[in-house]
């Protein structure tokens, strides 16, 4: 007799919604081992400021694609793509239940529909040489270099997020294909039930709040300065994020610390509220629960449950 195969599942929503949480109880009850769709947990070093999985949590499940690279290192989308399939397979391979888990919506939605895009490597010299011509002559140039080269991606970017055009640029630089024309999708090899976490947005917002005065108190300026002292720029790359800038900004005497912890709480806020634009409550892909139900981990197995026997889950 063959089984069906057992969906991934995905459980997703804004920061401070309780993922982690949620997921630690649910791979317990299935048998499943977590892996991070999270773009900032896949950096070593930055542990409390992007509410890593705690120690406990790792050793109660096996979590992957966590402390993968440096700071200063570069971690794309098709990197993401390669280890987390390899990882769904391996999970798969042993008769475990894979559960993606994290608030970045690119790396969730390329994941679960299956995105072909290929891990190219970094060029540092072409962003380099990229940096200084934004420098120079303003990012609106970099952003009419690729209109000129590929107007449907240039279109989808906004001229402002220098990075993402000059990755685009060096896509193009490197393969010689317009970036829009990568990403094309492929059926996912398995299929996926994917639980979203939500709450009113003035409810989130004091969720967010409460979690990054705990994350003061867990020690999170003295992790920046910790970064600080290894050399690590707090506004670039992967630290230019919500928290590592402005408590960077407070070590550098450029405010106070209170300003500091009231700058990365509103940060934090709008940063939820983006998430919201890859995870759309009208989405009907994602079976959306409140993460202040006091049976939200219940509520979540059966919803689990009913997808794998072909039903469709009912919310209550």
């Amino acid at each position: 007799m063959t089984h069906p195969v057992r969906p991934i599942v995905a459980i997703v929503g804004p920061t401070a919604s309780g993922k982690t949480a949620l997921a630690v109880e649910l791979a317990q009850r299935l048998g499943g081992e977590v892996i991070n769709a999270d773009s900032r947990q896949v950096y070593r070093h930055m542990d409390i400021g992007t509410a890593k999985p705690t120690a406990e949590d790792r050793r109660s499940v096996p979590h992957h694609l966590l402390d993968l690279v440096n700071p200063d290192e570069t971690f794309s989308l098709g990197v993401f793509l390669s280890l987390a399939q390899a990882a769904a397979d391996d999970i798969a391979s042993r008769d475990r239940r894979p559960l993606l888990v994290g608030g970045s919506g690119q790396y969730v939605w390329a994941m679960l529909e299956g995105w072909d895009v290929p891990a190219i490597p970094p060029d540092h010299g072409f962003r380099r040489a990229m940096e200084e011509l934004a420098a120079e002559k303003g990012p609106e140039e970099l952003h009419r270099r690729l209109a000129a080269l590929d107007p449907r991606r240039a279109t989808a970017l906004d001229p402002r997020n220098v990075r993402r055009v000059i990755r685009a640029l060096e896509i193009y630089d490197s393969t010689g294909v317009k970036p829009s024309r990568l990403g094309q999708r492929t059926p996912c090899p398995r299929p996926s039930v994917v639980i979203g976490l939500t709450t009113d947005r003035q409810t989130l917002y004091r969720r967010i709040d409460r979690r990054v005065d705990a994350m003061m108190e867990a020690g999170f300026l003295e992790e920046v300065s910790a970064l600080a002292r290894m050399g690590y720029p707090m506004s670039e790359s992967a630290l230019n994020c919500p928290g590592y800038r402005e408590l960077g900004e407070h070590l550098s005497d450029a405010c106070s610390l209170d300003d500091a912890v009231q700058r990365t709480k509103f940060r934090t806020h709008r940063m939820a509220r983006r998430q919201y634009a890859w995870f759309k409550p009208s989405d009907h892909r994602i079976y959306w629960l409140d993460t202040e139900n006091a049976g939200l981990a219940d509520a979540a197995w059966r919803i689990v449950e009913d997808a794998q026997r072909g039903q469709s889950p009912v919310v209550q």
